[in-house]
């Protein structure tokens, strides 16, 4: 009679590989307003029986998974590292999927920071060749290195090189305002609207009723435009296109020096933006007020909240596609009610980049 004891260990794989399974499937189908949260909390107690070969399996699935599903997996991996030999922590094949940028960057990112919490001697040595990374975060990371050494480096002509060479990777504006004002304090001034590639230049037209915030859902005129019209009916008469530009260093547009300081109103801006090729593009919204943005006649994204927070650079990414040649963009702007100080104010800034974060630069029309 042959002996049952070595079909054991296979046993014991196709069992983990079920579970293995069974963990990834519950987790992944966490949808991004927790739908699903219950059956990913049933299937918890069996990740007591994953090992770390089962951290891989894991991080790919992360490719599919919604930002919460993202932070079940994260859970996970964590549970799993805690419970297991670290000797046996797969370096390589994690380092492998954080080099393959084919897999999600927050699931890249989740890789690094494995390597970074498990094996960070190994992150040191990797972290300079992120610098063009397509993922922001991880770039980032090489950026941080470079201001570090820059601001170490007694020299100033070395110092400049590392600062200028961060300035001209970096996307994320807590680093481009580093390297800028260090570039300064040596004598070099740089036009942050041309290297982020602020939109300056608009045409503005209201202000239109905006009375217990219902103009937000009410489609004015410009929203349905086909031709050239010069005057429509807005809140207290008569409104026309007028051009208007900023100096702001940011792109900030000041939607009430324009119109002036008006409670619930809101305006509409547009602008062409030309380029040489259809490309993928990253449209860079900042605004502390209500809004909706449309792309080519295509409505991009819409935000029906107001003042909360302040403005911001880069406060809301939206991705979206340039067709070559002369791209619409018209953006909608609400005012509300709200009188209190940190209410008063009117603005957007926008950039338009490729989907790392550089700026698109638009076409010469010399």
């Amino acid at each position: 009679m042959k002996s049952i004891f070595p079909l054991f260990p296979l046993l014991l794989c196709l069992a983990q590989a079920d579970t293995e399974e069974r963990v990834i499937f519950n987790l992944s189908r966490v949808e991004a307003h927790g739908e699903g949260n219950e059956e990913a909390a049933q299937v918890m107690p069996l990740v007591a029986k994953l090992n770390h070969s089962s951290i891989l399996p894991l991080l790919y699935a992360m490719n599919q998974a919604s930002p919460v599903g993202d932070n079940w997996i994260r859970a996970t991996i964590i549970k799993i590292l805690q419970s297991s030999n670290s000797k046996n922590f797969p370096e390589s094949k994690i380092l492998k999927f954080l080099k393959d940028e084919k897999n999600v960057g927050s699931s890249r990112r989740a890789a690094f920071e494995l390597l970074q919490d498990n094996r960070p001697g190994m992150v040191q040595s990797i972290i300079p060749s992120l610098l063009h990374d397509p993922e922001p975060s991880l770039r980032r990371e090489a950026i941080a290195k470079i201001l570090d050494e820059a601001s170490l480096v007694e020299d100033d002509k070395q110092s400049i090189q590392l600062y200028q060479d961060a300035l001209n990777h970096a996307c994320e504006i807590d680093q481009i305002k580093e390297a800028t004002k260090e570039l300064k304090k040596r004598g070099i001034e740089i036009d942050l609207v041309e290297l982020m590639g602020f939109i300056i230049n608009w045409e503005i037209i209201g202000p239109f009723d905006n009375t217990q915030r219902k103009g937000f859902g009410t489609i004015y005129p410009p929203e349905q435009e086909k031709g050239a019209v010069d005057v429509y009916s807005g809140k207290n008469g008569e409104v026309e296109w007028n051009s208007i530009s900023t100096t702001h260093s940011l792109g900030m547009i000041d939607v009430n020096q324009e119109l002036g300081y008006i409670k619930e109103v809101l305006a509409y801006a547009r602008t062409t933006f030309d380029v040489d090729k259809g490309q993928k593009a990253q449209f860079r919204l900042g605004s502390k007020n209500a809004w909706k943005i449309w792309v080519n006649g295509e409505l991009l994204f819409a935000r029906d909240e107001y003042h909360r927070g302040g403005t911001r650079v880069d406060q809301f990414v939206l991705d979206g596609e340039l067709k070559k040649g002369e791209n619409q963009i018209l953006i909608k702007v609400c005012q509300n009610e709200q009188t209190q100080s940190w209410t008063k104010q009117w603005e957007f800034c926008l950039r338009v980049t490729d989907p790392t974060g550089n700026a698109i630069k638009q076409r010469s029309r010399n």
